[in-house]
């Protein structure tokens, strides 16, 4: 049985026609295109069924619903009326029945599957389980079974079409099946979905739970565990497509895990540091020119190089907007402001600034981050700091570039590379991001006390300059303009508490600091103003006798006896001891030479944790005085009969380099004819078994350092004599600078008197550089 309504013309007419019938019967057949409202022939299937109608309702709109049942099929011979209704010309169709046993397993076959598909359906009329059970016909259960099965109406004609029970019940069958497969498919997704539904319900339920009970306590929930939050600040940030597109996937991800596993954590700090880099924001510098130039004279005294240098890039930045960021190196000695230098770029420029340290840093996980598999992973150190720094173009300041190591975990300096390559760190990439990240714009800064450490591909990418330390003069201003004012303030004192004239801070520099930079005079500074605000304090100091005048007597009780004299004079008072310069990782120093001889048999010994470099000089120095025994008016035959010894102090502080070679050969020298060495002369330079006197490196570090040490007069080699450019004009007028090309042009400067006789000269003379003072004597 089956309801249709009925409301076209011709089938209402239709209906009003039989209701005097007590068993009427109709003719039914399936229409090819629903939406055809007056059908012909050619607009139904030639297949259909008398139906005889059980029942009549008739609807307030003047429609009708019948309730049908099939009795019989039929076919389609012709249409004979279309007018009032539609009659036609049909011919009934008899089943053919084969009652064997194929007929009868498909039977049983098609029962039990009609079961299984009537348990699956979601919606099905009862009274059609209660009749698959009462009804035995094969073909009744095969047509009954049919009008139940969700199949397309041409299948449905197909199955009226065919006359023959047993076609007919294997063709149902092989419907069923595929129903049943169907079927059982939809009810184990739809078993899942509710599952899940299920799972997120609570889920949500549980997390609106514990939202309430947060907000009670007052702790209020993170925006980093609100999904909803991140999606907001993902459609909010302007990310480049790449990244973008990671950070959506990882969106996508979370959404879908659970709530507080591993991985939702791990995910989830992955798309907080996308999303918390700054992609695309960039500050605006400052490209006024005479007002940055202002503002680096502010913060320090001299560095004309490197500020020129500032200037230039920013002159170029504002004529080409493009223009990628340098990578500076600074190199100096400890003190002498390299770090404190990017910060005041960074003020000039009005950029962010960030500074991180690779001292001791071995692992190359430290630049480049941590792979996102291991517990506890990160981004490098270069991605956090510019985190940090929120802007794209910041100063970025690596310190102690030079004390890089190298293990196990990799190379952290080859690691660098990429990042500060300009031609390739606009696509930076971290092994925790996995994402190219621009550091283009990146002003790098990086420092170094020694440059030899530094890897030579690093320092090809990198534009050296060189801060070798101050003079007293610079020192003196640096004090009065910078680090005074500076500890006044710390220490809660005021500008009229003390007076520090400048003879006191020239005292300072000269008998308690002796170094390249001006860390130790900050520290004696420190500690004159904390005598003095101990003195406040208690009471001791008040306005009447304000302001307290520091004079020696203050300050030797402030600091305790002086730490440095001069000992020039006092260690040059006997033959045997030159006076040598050096360079360090601290800067420029002066050094001791000392030679004595023995009673022995040729010997030389060589004292003071030397290096090769300067054993090999000494002995270079030995053999030409033995070769050219006679021209100083010795004994040739006296070598034998002796052993010399060479030491140089500080015998606990390792020592090397070609610096030293000249000033051997003057102690040797002075040593073997008993002449002195002139107390005001230094010297440096490389020997050669030919007497030539080769260059060296550091010139302005070793000036300095003279210059500190009250030395008049430097022996220097020829070749270097371009180097004194670089040495301030304060400490070019104060000192001699004596050039020489052999080693016998510089004893005629290094002795107090004349001691070579016949000594073949190949060279020119002894000449004075043009940076020379004029001397008497």
């Amino acid at each position: 049985e089956a309801p249709f309504d009925v409301g076209r013309p011709k089938s209402v007419r239709v209906i009003r026609a039989m209701e005097n019938n007590v068993y009427p019967c109709m003719a039914v057949f399936a229409q090819k295109k629903p939406d055809v409202n007056d059908p012909g022939r050619r607009d139904l299937f030639p297949h259909g069924c008398v139906a005889r109608v059980l029942k009549v309702v008739k609807r307030t709109s003047g429609t009708y619903t019948v309730f049908l049942r099939g009795v019989a099929r039929i076919r389609l011979k012709k249409i004979v009326q279309t007018t009032p209704y539609l009659l036609a010309d049909i011919h009934l169709v008899d089943e053919i029945i084969e009652d064997d046993v194929e007929t009868r397993a498909l039977h049983i076959r098609v029962r039990k599957m009609g079961k299984e598909a009537l348990k699956l359906m979601p919606v099905v009329n009862k009274d059609v389980a209660k009749l698959i059970e009462t009804v035995q016909e094969p073909g009744q259960v095969a047509d009954l079974l049919a009008s139940n099965l969700d199949i397309p109406l041409e299948k449905r004609v197909d199955i009226l079409r065919l006359d023959e029970v047993k076609s007919r019940l294997r063709h149902v069958l092989n419907l069923m099946e595929r129903q049943v497969k169907v079927l059982d498919m939809k009810a184990r997704l739809h078993a899942e979905v509710e599952e899940e539904v299920g799972r997120s319900q609570r889920e949500y339920v549980l997390r609106q739970q514990l939202k309430a009970i947060k907000q009670e306590l007052g702790e209020g929930i993170e925006d980093d565990g609100d999904l909803d939050g991140l999606g907001e600040r993902l459609r909010e940030k302007d990310l480049p497509p790449e990244a973008d597109e990671v950070a959506r996937k990882q969106l996508r991800r979370l959404r879908g895990m659970q709530l507080g596993s591993p991985e939702f954590t791990t995910t989830l700090n992955y798309l907080d540091w996308i999303l918390d880099l700054p992609w695309a924001h960039i500050t605006q510098d400052n490209m006024d020119i005479p007002h940055v130039r202002e503002i680096l004279d502010e913060d320090h005294y001299g560095l004309e190089k490197i500020k020129r240098r500032m200037i230039e890039y920013l002159a170029v930045r504002k004529l080409k907007d493009d223009k990628k960021g340098p990578i500076i190196c600074l190199v100096g000695p400890p003190g002498v402001g390299k770090t404190s230098l990017g910060r005041s770029i960074s003020r000039a420029l009005g950029r962010k600034f960030v500074r991180i340290s690779l001292g001791g840093v071995h692992d190359e996980a430290a630049i480049r981050g941590h792979r996102r598999t291991y517990i506890g992973a990160l981004p490098g150190k270069i991605i956090q700091m510019m985190k940090k720094a929120g802007s794209r173009n910041p100063v970025f300041m690596i310190d102690e570039i030079d004390k890089l190591g190298r293990d196990f975990r990799g190379d952290p300096a080859a690691a660098l590379l990429e990042a500060l390559d300009p031609d390739q760190n606009n696509t930076f990439s971290d092994h925790y991001l996995e994402i190219p990240f621009d550091l283009s714009q990146v002003i790098f800064m990086t420092t170094a006390n020694q440059l030899e450490p530094i890897p030579p591909s690093l320092v090809d990418r990198m534009e050296v300059l060189e801060i070798l330390g101050y003079t007293f003069n610079e020192k003196l201003a640096i004090a009065r303009q910078y680090l005074l004012p500076k500890q006044i303030e710390e220490h809660g004192l005021t500008d009229g508490t003390f007076l520090l004239p400048d003879e006191r801070i020239d005292r300072i520099v000269q008998s308690y600091t002796r170094e390249a930079g001006v860390r130790d005079l900050e520290r004696n500074l420190a500690a004159v103003c904390r005598a003095v605000a101990v003195e406040v304090a208690e009471e001791k100091l008040v306005s009447e006798k304000m302001p307290l005048d520091v004079d020696d007597e203050l300050l030797t009780s402030y600091l305790g006896p002086r730490k440095y004299f001069s000992e020039i004079a006092e260690r040059l008072e006997i033959p045997g001891v030159a006076t040598s310069l050096v360079w360090t990782a601290f800067g420029g120093e002066i050094i001791f030479v000392e030679a004595t001889r023995m009673s022995g048999k040729g010997n030389l010994l060589l004292t003071g944790r030397l290096g090769d470099v300067m054993k090999e000089s000494a002995r270079a120095a030995m053999s030409y005085m033995k070769v050219n025994a006679r021209s100083f008016n010795l004994d040739p035959g006296m070598f034998e009969k002796m052993d010399i010894h060479i030491h140089v102090p500080a015998g606990a502080m390792p020592k090397d380099g070609p610096s030293a070679g000249l000033a051997m050969f003057a102690a040797l020298a002075s040593l073997l004819t008993g002449v002195k060495v002139r107390h005001d002369v230094a010297m440096t330079g490389e020997i050669t078994l030919r007497g030539r006197v080769l260059p060296i490196t550091g010139m302005k570090s070793k000036v300095l350092a003279a210059h500190r040490a009250g030395i008049k007069r430097i022996i220097v080699p020829r070749r270097n004599e371009p180097d004194l450019a670089d040495v301030p004009t304060e400490v070019r007028e104060g000192i001699e600078f004596v050039m020489v090309r052999s080693m016998t042009d510089a004893l005629d400067v290094a002795l107090e008197m004349e001691v070579l006789e016949s000594v073949e000269r190949r060279e020119a003379p002894v000449s004075r550089s043009a940076y020379s003072r004029q001397t008497t004597g």
